[in-house]
C-alpha cells in the first residue's frame, strides 16, 4: 500500500472510531420511542415473521405512510440479532458512518486529505447529525442515500467524466425515493452544475450534452424494481390494496407536500431552527458568509454546487405548508463540505472562539438551572415538562458543571474547542445515563407492565387508542380497533368487544370511558403518553353506548408478539 493509501485508510479508521466514540454509546440501552421509532419496527417485524415485503403491515393493518426500504434494514438487523433494541438503531449508526465516509473522500477529492477531515469533523460534531444518528428514525438512512447520490452527481460533474458514478449516484437515487420520497433531492444539484458550466465557470467537469438524461434513466429504473412488482400486486388485489398504492403514491408525496396533515409552519421556519440545530458551526455564518461570497466571486464552481444544493433544498422544503427541522439534514452534509475548507481560517478567529467560548457558558448555566429547577420543585417542573424528570437532577448538574469549568479552564481563545468537549460528554450522558432512566416511561414499558399486574392470567386484552409501544411490550395478543379509526367509535367496539366474554379486558384512556364505560369504580392504571390509563372489564359496561357495532374488530396475531418479545 502506498504511502497515500495509507493515509487515507487512517484517516478512514479515525473518523469510523470517532463515529463510534459519539454515535454508539447507549446503542442497545433503550427500546424504541415514540412517535416513529416503535411504529417503524413493528412494521418491521411484521415483515419478517410473515414473509410479506412488498406491502408493509402494521399489527394486521396495511401501513401506506413510508416506502419500504428501511422497514427492510430493520427486518434485517432483527433477523441477525433477534433484538428490537439493536434493529431500530444500527440502521442509523451504519447510515451516519457511511455518511461521514462520503463526506470526508468528497472533501479530499475536491481539495485535500485535511479538508476531508476538516468537512467531515464538521458534520461529525453538528448537534443535528448525532441526534438523527442515535435514533430509529428514517432521515439517517436517507441522508446517506441523498449523500452518495450527491456524490455521484460530483464525481462527474466538477471530478468527472466519470459515468458510472454519475449513473451510481442516480440510481441510488431512486433506492432513496423507496426509503421516503423526497430521495430525489441531490438531481437539484444540476441546476447550479449546468448554470455554472453555461457561465465558464473554473473547476468543472465536462460539459452536460444529452447523455445526461441518462441519470434519470437510472433512477426510474432502481425504483421500477420495487414499482413494477407493487403495482402489479395491486392492479387486481381488491380495494385495501389499491387504496395502498394510492395513499402511498399520491397521499404521502404530492398531496402531503401540497397540503399536509400537520406540522404547518410559515415560510420562513427554517430559518429560526437550523441555526439551532446545524451548531457548532452554524454560529460561524457571520465570518462563513463573507468568505463564501469572496470564493463565488472567484468563479469556484465547488462553492456554487455545493452552496446552491443546500438553498434549493431549503426553498424546497419552505414552499411546504408542512415543515420539520430534521427534513433538512439530508443538506447537512454538503453544508459540512463547504465549510471544511475555511476551518483552519475560522479557528483563528478570536470572535468566533468567544462565541464558542459563550455558548459553553450558556448550556453549563442552563444544566445548571435545570438541576436546580428539578431539585427544589420537582413536582412543578414534572408538570411543564409532562413527565417526571426527578432522576435528571444528577446528570444535568454533572454536565452543568463539566461545561462551566471547561469554558473557564479554555478561556475564550479556546472557546470552540471547549464547545466540542462540553458537546462530546454531553452525548455520553445522554445515551449512558439519560435514556436508559426514561426508557421505561418513554417506551411504553411501565404502561404496560402495570397493566399487566390488573389482568388475570388468561385475560384477552384489547386497547382503545393504542400504540405501537404498547403492542411491541404485550404479553399476549393484542385486539385493536382500527390504528385511525376515531377514538370514540374504538370505545364503542371495545365495549361490544369486552362484552361478550368475561375473561376479557380492555385498556383505555380514562378520558375515553364514557358513555361506554362507568367511569367511577376505573382505577387508573399509569399516566403515560399524555393520557391516563385504566383497564376495565365486562362489568364496567355501562349500556349507555347506542348501536354497539358487531364488527370491524380487528386482531393482532400471536406471532407479531412473539416476535417482538425477544431482546
Amino acid at each position: 500500500m502506498t504511502e497515500p493509501a495509507r493515509s487515507v485508510a487512517r484517516d478512514l479508521l479515525l473518523l469510523a472510531g470517532a463515529t463510534l466514540l459519539l454515535v454508539g454509546p447507549g446503542i442497545g440501552l433503550r427500546d424504541p420511542w415514540p412517535p416513529d421509532e416503535p411504529r417503524f419496527i413493528l412494521v418491521a417485524g411484521e415483515m419478517l415473521a410473515s414473509s410479506q415485503w412488498l406491502v408493509p403491515v402494521r399489527a394486521g393493518e396495511i401501513y401506506a405512510d413510508k416506502p419500504p426500504v428501511f422497514l427492510w434494514l430493520e427486518a434485517l438487523v432483527l433477523a441477525l440479532t433477534g433484538s428490537r433494541r439493536l434493529a431500530f438503531q444500527l440502521p442509523s449508526l451504519a447510515s451516519a458512518l457511511l455518511t461521514v465516509i462520503l463526506t470526508y473522500d468528497l472533501g479530499r477529492r475536491l481539495w485535500s486529505r485535511r479538508v476531508g477531515l476538516w468537512s467531515a469533523g464538521v458534520l461529525l460534531a453538528s448537534v443535528q447529525f448525532v441526534m438523527q444518528a442515535r435514533s430509529g428514525q428514517i432521515d439517517a438512512t436517507l441522508t446517506a442515500l441523498t449523500t452518495l447520490g450527491l456524490y455521484g452527481v460530483v464525481r462527474h460533474g466538477l471530478l468527472g467524466p466519470a459515468w458510472g458514478w454519475y449513473l451510481t449516484g442516480f440510481a441510488v437515487m431512486g433506492l432513496g425515493v423507496m426509503t421516503k420520497g423526497v430521495g430525489f433531492l441531490p438531481a437539484l444539484a444540476l441546476i447550479p452544475l449546468v448554470w455554472s458550466h453555461r457561465r465558464g465557470w473554473c473547476r468543472l467537469g465536462p460539459p452536460p450534452d444529452w447523455r445526461w438524461w441518462s441519470g434519470l434513466a437510472a433512477l426510474l429504473l432502481a425504483l421500477s424494481l420495487w414499482l413494477a412488482p407493487l403495482l402489479v400486486v395491486t392492479l387486481d388485489g381488491g380495494p385495501a390494496l389499491t387504496t395502498y398504492r394510492d395513499e402511498l403514491l399520491l397521499g404521502q408525496t404530492a398531496e402531503r407536500y401540497v397540503d399536509p396533515q400537520g406540522h404547518r409552519e410559515p415560510p420562513w421556519y427554517y430559518l429560526t431552527v437550523l441555526p439551532g440545530l446545524w451548531l457548532p458551526a452554524s454560529a460561524a455564518l457571520p465570518w462563513l458568509l463573507p468568505a463564501w461570497r469572496r470564493r463565488l466571486r472567484r468563479r469556484d464552481a465547488r462553492y456554487l454546487l455545493l452552496l446552491g444544493w443546500v438553498v434549493l433544498v431549503l426553498l424546497f422544503f419552505s414552499l411546504s405548508p408542512g415543515k420539520r427541522g430534521v427534513y433538512l439534514l439530508p443538506a447537512l452534509p454538503a453544508f459540512a463540505l463547504a465549510v471544511g475548507p475555511l476551518v483552519p481560517g475560522l479557528w483563528r478567529r478570536i470572535g468566533l472562539q468567544r462565541v464558542g467560548y459563550a455558548l459553553t457558558l450558556l448550556l453549563g448555566l442552563v444544566a445548571l438551572g435545570g438541576a436546580a429547577g428539578i431539585a427544589t420543585a420537582p413536582r412543578m417542573v414534572a408538570a411543564a415538562a409532562g413527565t417526571p424528570v426527578a432522576s435528571l437532577t444528577a446528570p444535568l448538574a454533572i454536565l452543568g458543571t463539566l461545561a462551566v469549568v471547561s469554558g473557564l479552564v479554555a478561556r475564550p481563545r479556546r472557546g470552540f474547542l471547549a464547545l466540542l468537549a462540553t458537546l462530546a460528554v454531553a452525548w455520553w450522558i445522554l445515551g449512558l445515563w439519560i435514556y436508559p432512566v426514561f426508557d421505561a416511561e418513554r417506551s411504553g414499558a411501565a404502561l404496560m407492565a402495570a397493566a399487566r399486574e390488573r389482568l388475570p392470567t388468561d385475560a384477552e386484552l384489547a386497547i382503545v387508542d393504542w400504540r405501537e409501544q404498547m403492542i411491541l411490550h404485550a404479553d399476549r395478543p393484542v385486539t385493536h380497533f382500527g390504528y385511525r379509526t376515531e377514538v370514540g367509535e374504538q370505545a364503542r367496539r371495545g365495549a361490544a368487544w369486552v362484552a361478550r366474554v368475561p375473561s376479557r379486558r380492555v385498556l383505555i384512556p380514562a378520558s375515553l370511558l364514557e358513555p361506554c364505560f362507568r367511569s367511577g369504580d376505573a382505577e387508573p392504571v399509569a399516566l403515560a403518553h399524555r393520557h391516563r390509563w385504566t383497564v376495565v372489564g365486562p362489568t364496567d359496561v355501562s349500556g349507555q353506548c347506542p348501536g354497539w357495532p358487531q364488527t370491524g374488530i380487528r386482531y393482532v396475531p400471536p406471532y407479531v408478539v412473539a416476535v417482538h418479545a425477544r431482546r
